[in-house]
């Protein structure tokens, strides 16, 4: 064989092996799991590592910002997003995000368990994980001391007995804000800018988000030195309230006005054009399954969406659950959200 000869396969040899290398680097399968969701996201580390033991697959939480926060960096990466599943995208966001093109189409098996009042999608691109409804709470403590019954209704908080008291988010800013500017559309129809205008005119305050509402403004939360005994918060505040307090209180010091609750749903998604399909669909599948969905009172203070899972005592005995809540379609409010939220500016904040 000639140096020339050799010199060629040589070449060749090099070629194969180099050809052969990239089949095998494209080959490679994903060994990671990517959840993007909000910042309120909680899962205990022992239900984390059930899944990754389970699927084979090291999960990964990328946590950035609110729900709105969020969806608009899902939309901007749309095809080609940051990671494989976006969890967190509620009622109040999901046409926006459908409208988008964000997700894949993927019916989960676990889907069987959920209650079909939590399915918003029919195409199931988006699968209800969890419930929760935002409501007035109330201190009971301070309604007791001063002989003054706690509101019962929305109408009540116009009263002249109620002047001062009530302490709510900006809808612009945050997630319960908005859940309430949507509650008060869903109770008053077109009467609701009225509502507000009188609710202005009787001392509501207004923050920019829940924390400084519910800590610093109000009278019943643990910790918290407020002086406003009326908040838009959770319906599932009271056991919390419970929970954190040491000694733990008998019964909960705060009260949810029920008939003020609006139905909030939180979703997850398998993130079009997603690295691992394969992973991000047993990701959802797993946070249906009764581990994740156990752990999902006590670690996020919300409800499960699978019917059948066992709740905690404390949900059991302290929270509440409103048989009929405050609900609109997700398609009207995203036809109406942004000018509801400019009207309600100019009435409440201008």
């Amino acid at each position: 064989m000639t140096t020339w000869h050799k010199a060629l396969v040589l070449a060749l040899a090099v070629l194969t092996a180099v050809a052969l290398a990239s089949c095998g680097e494209g080959d490679e399968q994903p060994t990671e799991v990517v959840l993007v969701t909000h910042d309120s996201f909680a899962v205990s580390d022992g239900v984390k590592r059930a899944f990754e033991e389970e699927s084979g697959y090291t999960l990964r939480i990328l946590k950035a910002g609110d729900a709105g926060e969020i969806v608009t960096r899902a939309l901007l990466a749309a095809g080609n997003p940051e990671g494989d599943v976006l969890f967190g995208v509620d009622n109040n966001l999901l046409q926006r995000a459908l409208d988008g093109d964000i997700f894949e189409e993927y019916e989960s098996p676990e889907l069987a368990a959920v209650d079909p009042a939590l399915v918003l999608d029919p195409e199931h691109r988006a699968t209800p994980i969890d419930r929760g409804d935002v409501c007035l709470n109330v201190d009971r403590g301070w309604f007791a001391a001063r002989g003054v019954q706690a509101p019962t209704r929305l109408t009540d908080l116009t009263q002249p007995r109620y002047e001062d008291l009530l302490v709510v988010q900006n809808p612009a800013t945050s997630t319960p804000g908005l859940a309430f500017l949507l509650a008060t559309v869903a109770e008053f129809g077109d009467g609701w800018k009225e509502y507000w205008r009188a609710l202005r005119a009787n001392g509501v305050l207004v923050t920019d988000g829940w924390e400084d509402a519910y800590y610093a403004r109000f009278s019943g939360s643990s910790g918290g030195n407020g002086n406003r005994p009326i908040v838009v918060s959770y319906a599932s505040s009271p056991p919390a309230e419970v929970i954190f307090r040491d000694p733990r209180p008998v019964e909960a010091p705060t009260g949810v006005v029920e008939s003020s609750c609006f139905r909030q749903v939180e979703l997850a998604g398998v993130l079009r054009g997603a690295e691992n399909q394969d992973g991000a669909r047993a990701l959802v599948d797993f946070m249906l399954s009764s581990r994740f969905q156990e752990d999902v009172p006590l670690q996020m203070f919300v409800f499960p969406a699978r019917a059948d899972t066992e709740l905690p005592p404390e949900f059991e005995r302290f929270a509440v659950v409103p048989e009929s809540p405050l609900e609109l379609p997700p398609e009207e409010i995203e036809a109406n959200r942004e000018q509801w939220v400019d009207e309600w500016t100019d009435i409440v904040v201008r």
